[in-house]
């Protein structure tokens, strides 16, 4: 047989003149996405810069109209992101993109909604502590997140089980908590200052019984 016997066969010969030399494929999408991937990481390019601060560059945010995107953020309570997530976050990413092509400092972050129990019930159901299941479950994310090429700045990453993030939750209840909303002066105010108002009687009970 010639080495030519390709041109012999009329079916074969038309059908590899359809094939382009560079023919975009799955395997030359996923080298074409990493390769950007990892240049984004390297360089930076979503990271947004502080004024001052441990994240601090001032050169790089001086008169720049500043942008803070937040998407909500995903359950980490199954083993990973569904269809429905990119949905929305890619509607934000397209949004964040345009912003910081236009000049903006955006900061388009994302975090991980790790209570609950949804993921209660998935370590249930795993048969893994609680804490290493949603860690594994968030690694994951972080991993498909970034093969979706989204724009956000990895450095701002939270999960609500990070004690410095539910740290300041806890604040914000305790002072919910410890408050009461004074209506004639349309403002919180510690619970102590109605206590003492009740004890002395400048403010009546609800029931009208003494404080005391």
């Amino acid at each position: 047989m010639s080495p030519n016997s390709a041109d012999h066969n009329p079916s074969e010969s038309a059908h590899s003149a359809d094939i382009p030399r560079l023919r975009y494929n799955a395997a030359l999408a996923l080298d074409i996405e990493q390769r950007w991937q990892d240049r984004w990481e390297a360089e930076g390019t979503f990271e947004a810069p502080n004024p001052a601060g441990p994240l601090g560059e001032p050169d790089k945010v001086a008169g720049r109209p500043k942008l803070f995107v937040l998407d909500m953020f995903p359950y980490p309570s199954g083993s990973g992101l569904h269809v429905g997530h990119p949905l929305g976050y890619i509607a934000t990413d397209v949004y964040a993109r345009f912003k910081r092509m236009t000049g903006y400092n955006v900061l388009h972050a994302l975090g991980y909604d790790s209570f609950g129990l949804p993921a209660e019930q998935h370590a249930i159901a795993t048969g893994v502590h609680p804490r290493v299941n949603t860690e594994a479950n968030v690694a994951n994310m972080r991993r498909q997140l970034r093969r979706l090429g989204l724009g956000h700045d990895a450095r701002r990453s939270v999960s609500t089980t990070d004690e410095d993030f539910y740290r300041w939750t806890q604040w914000i209840f305790l002072q919910v908590f410890n408050s009461w909303y004074d209506e004639i002066e349309q403002r919180a105010r510690p619970i102590i200052e109605l206590e003492q108002a009740y004890a002395d009687g400048s403010i009546a009970t609800p029931n009208g019984q003494p404080w005391n």
